[in-house]
């Protein structure tokens, strides 16, 4: 979509397109595409579009996000119920739900000893919240990760089984997704995903925050998916799908916990956590693919524990790669986010919330002090801890963040792109890109490592479970100056950076042979992206089920069987006419494929790095 066009709350897209007539929402797709050539001015917080020469469409945005259908006029003579306003919603970002502030009555903190403040002023603004807990993947990608702000734990007078409210909720909300798996991104259109967030919505006020969530980011990659947007990516895509199916279809059968678990939070609350001592450890860029951008810097405190401190908002790649060059929002300090993470930061009056993440409330105070190299205590103890150990905790709920020490030994190609290879305790790791985006040097700096086998590094990189081992590179120590660091996605490795090739050790692992679980992930993916039709064509899975059974994956077989049979499944009427196929059949078992392939995937990660993936996560 080529407008710069503000976000729009989920309710009122979703009120607009159900406002059409059966005829006007068959023609929205091309509405749609139609409204993206049209030429549009900005004017503060409203933007003007000419539909054509006589006929103009205002969207008023004050705080920058529409949160009404009133605030979508059109001059047409169809207005209010014409197809310009649906079209303009369906083509806007969809905005986040407005975050609460952090509660502004904290107690005073005593001066803290041994700091020395920067500067003296007044107390520091709430924080602003933002699209993602800090300790998650760059691109949301989990659901409610990385895309929505942090949020206030359930109330705990909620009750131990679901509402009937709830139960309603959850069930549109199965219908709706269904449609979207039957329909696939091509059939998806501004219609069925209307439908989606108006499900969301639902979900949401009924209060169930983890699925409306999911759903948005659902939507949100089918429109970069039949966009063409080159931030799409249909494993994403995948895994929100079964997230809203999943929670779905367990929460009405759901008690105690799990409950808790799958309604999620709609604020996390921040918690006093007193005077603490943290040590920059590294920053990364933020850029979502729901409009969000920005930077977190990762710290820690000497026993080892690790917070954040975030500062992501609205914006695109621009706004990704400069916040690190923003002052943190905690406190008097006017350190940056680079500066932060080589730094250290004294904070007394500290509130944090469950994932880690520093609040800047209006009692906090913090100030400037001495880092810590990654090779000094006590930052050295998080490299000391056992590899399996450190992916048991990334397996069973941690922030997925592994410390390791490697030696680079080459490059395999991928198909996403060439990937480092380095050899890890005798293990053969795959280092790849955090984030494909080109105004991010991660992809550059990869290609420059790659260079110099045999170069020894203390890197930190992100788990990313596959049967092979496997990590998303963040950050590493200089080539040449083992007592720095740098930030892969927002510092630029040089030539003179790299030290003379070395010899790559021998003797290192080969990549063990890989299990066939594609056979059936991919038809996972392929029902995602084309729906049940592209699994209804005749063909036999025989050969990839018994292949399956050879490996021991004698259930994925059988679910690949199930899969076909399910996709395929047409009847007919007494006069013979196909009856419209069984939808939830189809999604009940692609759900259970998903599941499967994702456990398995899991389980193989953790084979493949010698953990154990039921061990409780560590500090």
């Amino acid at each position: 979509m080529s407008l710069d066009l503000p976000p729009v709350a989920p309710a009122v897209t979703a009120e607009l397109v159900q406002g059409l007539t059966p005829r006007l929402r068959k023609r929205l797709d091309a509405g749609v595409t139609k409204l993206a050539g049209r030429p549009s001015v900005r004017d503060g917080d409203t933007v003007r579009i000419a539909v054509d020469d006589d006929t103009h469409l205002e969207l008023h945005a004050p705080g920058g996000t529409v949160t009404s259908t009133d605030a979508i006029r059109c001059g047409c003579l169809l207005a209010p119920d014409c197809l310009h306003r649906a079209a303009a919603a369906s083509a806007a970002p969809i905005a986040e739900p407005e975050p609460e502030s952090e509660p502004q009555s904290q107690p005073q903190p005593q001066p803290m000893p041994g700091a020395v403040p920067t500067s003296v002023g007044e107390d520091a603004p709430a924080s602003p919240g933002g699209p993602a807990s800090a300790n998650t993947p760059i691109e949301a990608d989990t659901p409610g990760a990385t895309d929505t702000p942090d949020t206030e734990s359930a109330s705990p007078t909620e009750p131990d089984t679901p509402t009937p409210d709830q139960r309603a909720a959850a069930q549109a909300m199965y219908d709706a997704a269904a449609a979207v798996l039957e329909a696939g991104t091509d059939g998806a259109g501004a219609v069925l995903q209307a439908e989606l967030l108006r499900a969301a919505h639902t979900a949401r006020i009924s209060g169930l925050p983890r699925i409306a969530a999911s759903a948005v980011s659902v939507v949100t990659q089918l429109r970069a998916a039949r966009g063409a947007d080159p931030a799409y990516r249909l494993a994403e895509l995948t895994a929100a799908l079964r997230d809203v199916l999943g929670t779905a279809h367990r929460l009405p059968g759901s008690t105690g916990p799990e409950l808790a678990a799958l309604r999620g939070t709609a604020r996390q609350p921040y918690a006093p956590d007193g005077s603490l001592r943290l040590y920059g450890l590294f920053s990364e860029p933020v850029l979502t693919a729901t409009g969000y951008a920005g930077a977190v810097t990762w710290t820690a405190d000497a026993e080892g524990r690790r917070y954040t401190v975030s500062d992501v908002l609205p914006g695109g790649p621009g706004r990704a790669v400069g916040a690190a060059d923003r002052a943190v929002r905690i406190g008097d300090t006017a350190l940056t986010h680079r500066e932060l993470s080589r730094a250290g930061l004294a904070v007394a009056g500290a509130t944090v919330s469950p994932t880690g993440r520093l609040g800047a409330g209006a009692g906090v105070r913090a100030v400037r002090a001495s880092g810590a190299a990654w090779r000094e205590d006590p930052l050295a103890q998080l490299w000391a801890l056992p590899v399996a150990d450190q992916v048991s905790r990334a397996l069973t709920g941690g922030d997925g963040l592994l410390f390791l020490d490697v030696t680079l030994t080459g490059t395999v190609r991928e198909a996403a792109g060439d990937c480092l290879l380095a050899d890890c305790d005798g293990l053969t790791l795959r280092l790849a890109a955090a984030h494909d985006h080109p105004a991010l040097p991660y992809r550059d700096n990869l290609r420059l490592l790659s260079a110099v086998p045999g170069t020894r590094l203390r890197v930190v990189a992100r788990l990313d479970p596959s049967p092979q081992p496997r990590a998303l590179l963040l950050a590493t120590d200089h080539p040449r100056d083992p007592g720095a660091h740098l930030d892969l996605g927002l510092d630029r490795l040089q030539h003179a950076d790299l030290p003379a090739p070395a010899m790559a050790p021998a003797g290192s692992s080969p990549a063990p042979d890989e299990a066939p679980l594609h056979l059936l992930r991919r038809r996972v993916h392929q029902a995602a992206s084309a729906g049940r039709r592209v699994l209804a064509f005749p063909g036999d899975s025989a050969n990839d089920s018994r292949r399956l059974g050879r490996y021991g994956f004698a259930c994925a077989g059988d679910l690949l069987d199930e899969l076909h049979s399910a996709a395929a499944d047409r009847s007919r009427d007494v006069f013979g006419r196909l009856v419209p196929a069984d939808i939830n059949r189809f999604a009940r078992t692609w759900l259970a494929a998903a599941h499967y392939t994702e456990e398995v995937d899991r389980s193989l990660c953790a084979a493949a790095w010698g953990a154990d993936p039921a061990l409780p996560p560590a500090l």
